[in-house]
């Protein structure tokens, strides 16, 4: 009964309902594909929804047109078109064989049999159809699986992989999210065999299916699964340590949906790691800082069997900010004899306020420092005395301080 509100939701999308009017005509038949369908039938957000169609894309486009819908050929020689529609978005796709594939590309020919089409996508819980009448087509087995927790590749798992390596690591990503039990043996054995391919792929392909793994519900047991098999180690170019992330996502519940926190927790010990990660993962300028921050601060924090006081913290937060800080506890606490004992030193870091320094250059000007490089090296004085009191606010301790450091400076 769920399902079928869930479908009927997706169904009564008022944008889909439009391009479906577009398209869904004159002899030709679109159905909602993959994923969209998947995530309905497991109650999860749909994030995207794609498009099957018998339809060729000079059709579609030329259907889109017509009906004043915004048509951007994203993929025109594998058949895809990106329809725009109040601000969602539709990847109409035509249907296809591959006539050939190395691995990366394929060479394609457009059809008009579902079926055909279903046997050629990854997984089967990825090929389920739904047409705007609320059938659902199952050519794979894909209702099955899905109702038993298993993820399986359609046909002969070695041939998908051949088809696109990238398929190593969507195996890894859909099991980590969609299994309940072990990985299917078959597909883990194909992608042990196949693991030469993957140093065909993009470093940028990579990193982003990695990342969208990381923040799977199953993440951990994946990860131990191709560190086990030796998969996971070249791709980071570092020693991957999965009781780490099984840690983490124990005690820190806000980092679920954080992927570079959980690529830390996984292979990041000291600053060298995190230009080595970043390098092979072609992570950002600002990934590569955020993990090159919470690294040297973790070599700061190394060998706490304790979390830090409240007055530690607050240094921390000062000097660091927020997300270096709680990034560094992080890392230091699942590393820890007993990481649950953290969690009200997390806490204070969430909640506490960052501290300012409460003195300014015109603040000494006023008291007679002369302006130029005295002014700086008398406000680092007055900031490391400020920290070693405790971060006081109260206005006569300040002035005092003040005072004191001015004198000196003159």
């Amino acid at each position: 009964m769920n399902d079928e509100i869930a479908l009927t939701r997706l169904l009564g999308d008022a944008a889909l309902r439009r391009v479906l009017d577009a398209i869904d005509r004159d002899g030709d038949e679109t159905r909602i594909v993959g994923g969209a369908v998947r995530d309905a039938l497991t109650g999860r957000a749909i994030k995207e929804i794609d498009l099957a169609t018998t339809a060729t894309p000079e059709l579609v486009l030329a259907r889109a047109e017509a009906a004043g819908i915004r048509a951007i050929p994203t993929g025109l020689a594998h058949g895809t078109i990106t329809l725009l529609v109040n601000g969602e978005t539709f990847e109409a796709t035509s249907l296809r064989e591959d006539v050939d594939t190395d691995g990366r590309h394929a060479q394609v020919r457009f059809g008009r049999d579902f079926e055909a089409d279903a046997l050629r996508r990854d997984f089967t819980i990825n090929a389920l159809l739904l047409a705007r009448t609320g059938r659902i087509f199952d050519y794979v087995g894909g209702l099955e699986d899905l109702a038993a927790g298993r993820v399986r590749f359609i046909g002969d798992p070695a041939r998908r992989i051949r088809e696109d390596y990238l398929r190593i690591l969507r195996f890894f990503r859909f099991s980590a999210e969609f299994s309940d039990g072990p990985l299917d043996a078959e597909g883990l054995r194909a992608a042990m065999r196949e693991r030469r391919g993957l140093a065909r792929l993009s470093r940028e392909r990579v990193r982003a299916e990695l990342l969208k793994l990381l923040v799977a519900r199953r993440a951990a047991d994946a990860a131990q699964e191709m560190s086990e098999a030796g998969l996971l180690g070249p791709l980071i170019a570092s020693a991957p340590n999965p009781a780490r992330l099984r840690t983490l996502a124990k005690i820190a519940d806000d980092a679920a949906s954080d992927p570079l926190l959980r690529l830390a927790a996984l292979c990041l010990d000291l600053p060298e790691d995190a230009e080595r990660i970043g390098e092979r993962l072609r992570l950002s300028n600002a990934e590569r800082q955020r993990l090159a921050r919470a690294a040297s601060l973790l070599v700061m924090l190394h060998g706490l069997r304790r979390a830090p006081r409240d007055d530690e913290l607050r240094r921390l937060l000062f000097l660091n900010g927020r997300e270096a800080a709680k990034d560094a506890l992080l890392l230091a606490a699942i590393r820890a004899p007993d990481p649950a004992q953290w969690s009200q030193a997390q806490a204070y870091l969430r909640a506490a306020p960052e501290p300012r320094l409460p003195f300014s250059g015109d603040d000494l000007i006023a008291r007679g420092v002369p302006a130029g490089r005295a002014i700086g090296e008398a406000l680092d004085r007055l900031k490391d005395r400020w920290i070693d009191a405790g971060f006081p606010d109260d206005p006569r301790r300040l002035a005092q301080m003040l005072d004191e450091v001015a004198s000196g400076a003159k």
